[in-house]
């Protein structure tokens, strides 16, 4: 008997999957490092059973022998035939799965300066399952390939035509998450499927996607993934004078990275932390502050991506602040009447399937970047 596992290193934590092999990948185990650095914590859910504890896991190598470690009684008399990796970074070339070859590791290694606060764990995940399963197949998963084929004007900076046609443009970003809602939509709604839908992936990363019929025709993300929404870390949209008045400041390319990747956002805004969890319990007025800038951007993202549909059929949240914070979702959508959105406070405090309370129906759905990524590796396995 065989098993699929999935690896998905996102900025702060890594989730992680186990699947037995065959046409609809069944669960067997699923869970995450959370928190990465001196309060990580792996949780590890079982059949029936959920474990959580306390694990050294300062970064994401040492987050993913962890994983390694806790997986064991999962897979224990299957063969682990194939690995799944969340890389966020396919740029231009990589638009659909594929074998994570040393020749395309070298290619999406070059991609690092992309995105790196992610590209680098993403490959060194990667690295540890090889060294872990060397016989298993090994698929890259490619968050950017969900919003290949968006129209020129969508995904072009106002810059001379050369740089876009050397790769200076909007990827987009969070695609396998997007991939994910649009076949529940498909599954579960036809008709809001086949219609506007706005998605808004809110975590420690945050970005929105305009689907129109179910496909990806604008994302709030750009050339990296700093654009758009504020994040965790991530400053989000910023005027590029701001930049280059830092750099007559003194500030280096290195500085730069670290301050818009790494201390900016609602950990910059705040000063307090950049988990939302954290803000919300906070009296800290510059949490509230935070917070605040947080659901305004929020809002005129949904705006905007309404413009690129030429209108709005839907609203749809998701990722762990979308899917949990009832608070986030209130403040985001209030004011915003006029569009036809508005929450039921009920149903929105229940963390139900469907808040809205408005002409335009507000869901709730749980993305499953992990299942996209085992349904891909079944894919490579049973085409191999």
């Amino acid at each position: 008997m065989a098993a699929i596992l999935t690896l998905n290193a996102g900025s702060s934590s890594i989730k992680f999957g186990v699947y037995a092999a065959g046409d609809d990948p069944a669960s067997l185990a699923s869970g995450q490092v959370d928190r990465l650095g001196p309060e990580a914590r792996l949780i590890l859910e079982a059949g029936d059973g959920r474990e959580e504890r306390a694990v050294e896991a300062a970064d994401h190598r040492a987050g993913v022998a962890a994983i390694l470690e806790a997986i064991r009684p999962a897979t224990a008399g299957r063969e682990v035939a194939g690995v799944g990796h969340r890389v966020v970074h396919g740029g231009t070339r990589f638009d659909a799965p594929a074998e994570l070859t040393t020749e395309v590791r070298d290619r999406l290694a070059e991609l690092v300066p992309l995105a790196p606060l992610h590209q680098p764990h993403n490959l060194a995940a990667v690295e540890a399952a090889v060294a872990a399963f060397p016989d298993a197949l090994q698929v890259g998963c490619f968050d950017t390939a969900f919003h290949r084929g968006h129209p020129f004007v969508a995904d072009a900076f106002a810059l001379p035509r050369r740089f876009y046609d050397e790769g200076v443009r909007r990827y987009g970003f969070h695609g396998l998450s997007y991939d994910y809602i649009a076949g529940r939509l498909a599954a579960e709604h036809p008709a809001l499927h086949a219609g506007r839908v706005v998605v808004a992936h809110l975590g420690n990363g945050a970005s929105m996607c305009a689907l129109s019929g179910g496909r990806s025709v604008a994302s709030s993300m750009g050339f990296s993934a700093l654009d758009g929404l504020p994040m965790g870390t991530r400053c989000g949209q910023i005027d590029p004078g701001v930049l280059l008045y830092l750099m007559d400041r003194g500030m280096g390319a290195d500085d730069l990275t670290r301050l818009l990747y790494r201390e900016s956002g609602l950990l910059g805004l705040s000063g307090v932390s950049h988990d939302m969890r954290t803000l919300l319990a906070s009296r800290d007025p510059d949490a509230e502050d935070a917070i605040a800038y947080y659901t305004h951007r929020i809002a005129r993202e949904i705006g905007a991506m309404a413009a690129e549909l030429g209108g709005l059929d839907a609203l749809v949240f998701t990722g762990g602040v979308g899917e949990n914070a009832a608070p986030i979702r209130a403040r985001a959508l209030a004011g915003l009447e006029w569009m036809g959105l508005a929450v039921d406070p009920e149903a929105n405090a229940a963390n139900a399937r469907r808040i809205g309370a408005g002409d335009v129906p507000v869901l709730v759905i749980p993305t499953d970047e992990e299942r996209v990524i085992a349904r891909a590796v079944q894919e490579a396995l049973s085409a191999g």
